[in-house]
């Protein structure tokens, strides 16, 4: 029987059986649960703080209550009080709470509840945010992966599959700024880029900013992605152990005393001794075409070794009822072994051993203080470490190739947080970094090697004023981020803004805009170095062949939400200037050229999400035209950008009722563009002559998930989570990427990069 129709045929009698043995008794929930699907249902949202309503667990209400009489009987069965103060907003606080109370107002509200999924929402502000407590589903996936959940939004996806090269509105991955507790990361892949290096079970809360980001955020011109673990004590503690077919982990919440806290979580790959069908199918994504696959020659004996693992650790620390410490930990680790013995095409038995490690290390310090009644003091010191290096030995030719590149970022931040009122906030602040960048080669036979390190340090003030109406229907966030870069003796000035306009119950407006910049990116200096699988390394603005990076965006959406309906229409522009061809991988003409230009994309995103009680089913649009313009290259003329992604749809529909979920999705884009060899070539001259740049486009992407997940009490304090899921139910084969090479005869080979084929993966977690 045919592959495909054996393993939907498995996938759908999985499903059936955990959809027949998921009855149970009704049985309490907990009331962070219930009080999300109040939100959806009422279309209301409750304010309360965390800890207020942690341990506390209800009866589920029948779905014929209004919501006046949900709220009487929460009062009823709960410590707590609910005030509603209109139709939209409702409070919760103790009756009599065991500690003082000190709320800085947050203006940043909820506007649309989950947004695509439960567990994922809209703020007034733009921004997307998800709680890892309350997401439920989404097709492909059986963990919550942090950067696998955002490609699921409008206008983020991954041209090429890997969430190390997540690309927003057609920027590249290193204009996005991606912060882990505050530290900024150089490193967010495993498996070199198909796997999230955050641990998804410490993990609590993502947010994403494509436009309008606060000004307290600097240096990256594309995005904010913003990843924070657990912020206030349980005064429980907790554990859990799972695994899938890749690695295992474990996490643990330990209460060391009322006022210290301790979270730990780990992960490790067990791909080094144990092959599974899913690592096939990532290694073969990764390796086949790289400088290890020598498909050219005859090869006689392979040994691969390849690992992965990161660790977490959090220290909260209440000093007293308005002082909080917290302090972070992480490590991420990437290895590779791959020694082969092959005859070459002299008729030669070679022999090579290559190697390729990356690493990063990150330590974060948080210390907040409430001066007074609506003053809060905020500090932050951090370290990011950062290190890439491969080596590769040719043994028959006592050849030897090193490289190596490593960020050292380090830096702090002050700022003080003034809640004038209920509807005004001001916050002003200073942050401080210095960046250090080091590219270091070493080669033998012939001997050369090079050495070079630079450092750029920042200084920049911003400040922003937050600001409601009365009517709570209109709200604006002005500021400005003004920083100094040292080195290159350049003062920017950067104003950001988000507009909200409750245009009538079921109708907002959106309007949002920003002046960005950066002072560091990746570039490609050859196809080849690090094996040509991690061949971007990171490298500073010089003010000469690297300059400041620079951005400029503005967009105007419109959303209609009611009844479960939400439809919204998002139109954009966007602009970044001062980008390096070296920046953006060419593999054709350009490939050892460097000019600096600019890229500019204009584009809508559309989205239409319906909920129907236990069912959510959406279907998102984006639509863009991304050109570059570089001065001297194509002659001046402007040409599609290598991530021009023109038309990009996705539509999923996801279940969930009691302790079963399941989601199917189908991901459809239009190919990237790519540059053909010329029909007539030069024999005399031993290179490629091709035709006008990104002239062609690959053929369209298509791929097909789904996934389901069943958790069940195997006894009163031990909850257990069974997944599964498969990427491309199809098998369907994509080409992410295509161009060419000269073999060593000089006729030319097409080289066609495949995305993941059939790639099934299956989970089982145990928490306590």
């Amino acid at each position: 029987m045919n592959k495909k129709l054996l393993s939907l045929i498995f996938f759908i009698l999985s499903i059936t059986f955990c959809n027949r043995t998921h009855c149970q008794e009704q049985e309490k929930q907990p009331l962070a649960q219930i009080i999300l699907s109040l939100e959806e249902k009422f279309n209301v949202k409750f304010s309360y703080e965390t800890k207020a309503i942690e341990n506390i667990k209800v009866i589920p209400f029948s779905d014929n209550l209004t919501l006046k009489q949900v709220i009487e009987q929460l009062k009823q069965s709960t410590p707590l009080h609910f005030e509603i103060l209109n139709d939209r907003f409702i409070t919760i606080t103790p009756i009599q709470p065991t500690e003082p109370i000190h709320r800085i107002q947050k203006l940043e509200e909820v506007v649309v509840v989950n947004y695509l999924t439960k567990g994922i929402s809209k703020t007034n502000y733009g921004t997307i945010e998800a709680d890892k407590k309350a997401f439920e589903i989404l097709p492909g996936l059986i963990e919550p992966d942090v950067l696998q959940i955002v490609q699921n939004l409008p206008g983020i996806i991954s041209v090429d599959e890997r969430i190390s090269n997540i690309n927003v509105r057609g920027g590249t991955n290193d204009q996005n700024l991606v912060l882990y507790e505050g530290i900024r990361m150089y490193q967010s892949g495993h498996f070199f880029g198909l796997i999230s290096a955050f641990n998804p079970y410490l993990s609590e809360n993502i947010t994403v900013s494509k436009n309008g980001t606060s000004a307290k955020y600097g240096n990256a011109v594309s995005s904010t992605i913003a990843i924070q673990n657990t912020e206030e004590l349980n005064h429980t503690s907790s554990a859990g152990l799972g695994g899938n077919m890749l690695s295992v982990d474990g996490f643990a919440k330990i209460s060391l005393s009322k006022k210290v806290e301790l979270l730990l979580a780990t992960r490790r790959s067990y791909t080094d001794l144990i092959v599974s069908k899913t690592y096939d199918s990532y290694f073969d994504r990764i390796f086949r075409d790289s400088e290890l696959n020598t498909s050219n020659t005859t090869r006689l004996a392979l040994d691969e070794r390849f690992l992965f693992y990161d660790f977490n650790a959090k220290l909260l620390y209440n000093i007293d009822s308005s002082t909080k410490l917290r302090v972070n930990l992480l490590n991420m680790y990437n290895n590779l072994d791959y020694n082969q013995v092959f005859i070459n095409q002299d008729n030669d038995i070679e022999e090579t051993n290559s190697v390729l490690n990356q690493v990063s290390y990150g330590a974060s310090a948080n210390f907040s203080k409430q001066l007074k009644q609506g003053l809060l003091l905020s500090t932050q010191i951090y370290y990011s470490n950062y290190d890439l290096d491969a080596k590769n030995h040719n043994i028959t030719r006592h050849q030897q190739l090193e490289q190596e590149n490593k960020v050292e970022d380090y830096g702090f931040r002050i700022d003080v947080l003034n809640s004038i009122n209920s509807n005004l906030n001001v916050n002003l602040g200073y942050q401080f970094n210095e960046v250090g960048v080091t590219n270091f080669e070493d080669v033998t036979n012939p001997n050369f090697t090079s050495l070079k390190k630079e450092i750029i340090r920042t200084h920049a003030v911003f400040g922003e004023v937050e600001r409601y109406s009365k009517s709570r229907n209109t709200n604006l966030r002005f500021g400005a981020r003004i920083s100094y870069f040292g080195k290159l003796k350049e003062l920017i000035i950067e104003p950001r803004f988000a507009f909200n306009q409750k245009l009538t119950d079921q109708f907002r407006l959106e309007i949002l805009g920003e002046l960005k910049s950066q002072e560091i990116t990746q570039i490609t200096d050859l196809q080849q170095d690090f094996l040509g699988i991690e061949k971007r390394r990171w490298q500073l603005a010089n003010n000469s062949t690297i300059p400041l990076v620079k951005s400029q965006q503005i967009s105007a959406g419109l959303s209609y939400n009611q009844n479960n309906l939400l439809v919204s229409l998002e139109a954009y522009y966007k602009n970044v200037g001062s980008i390096t061809a070296q920046s953006q991988a060419f593999q054709n003409q350009f490939q050892f050229n460097n000019d600096i230009g600019s890229y500019t994309i204009k584009g809508i995103d559309f989205l239409v999400n319906k909920r129907l009680q236990n069912f959510s089913t959406w279907l998102s649009y984006s639509y863009s035209k991304n050109e570059y313009h570089f001065e001297n290259l194509n002659n001046g003329n402007a040409f599609s950008n290598t991530l021009d992604l023109q038309h990009v749809a996705n539509t999923s529909l996801t279940y969930s009722k009691n302790n079963f979920k399941v989601g199917f999705g189908i991901n459809w884009h239009s190919g990237r563009p790519y540059t053909t060899p010329s029909i007539a070539q030069n024999n005399n001259n031993a290179v490629i002559e091709y035709d006008a740049p990104n002239n062609a486009r690959l053929p369209s992407y298509f791929r097909t998930d789904i996934s389901a997940i069943y958790n069940f009490q195997l006894t009163k304090d031990i909850k257990t989570e069974i997944g599964a899921s498969i990427w491309n139910l199809f098998n369907q084969t994509n080409i992410v990427n295509r161009y060419y090479s000269l073999n060593a005869d000089d006729t030319i080979t097409e080289i066609n990069n495949r995305s993941l084929k059939l790639t099934p993966n299956i989970s089982l977690r145990i928490n306590f």
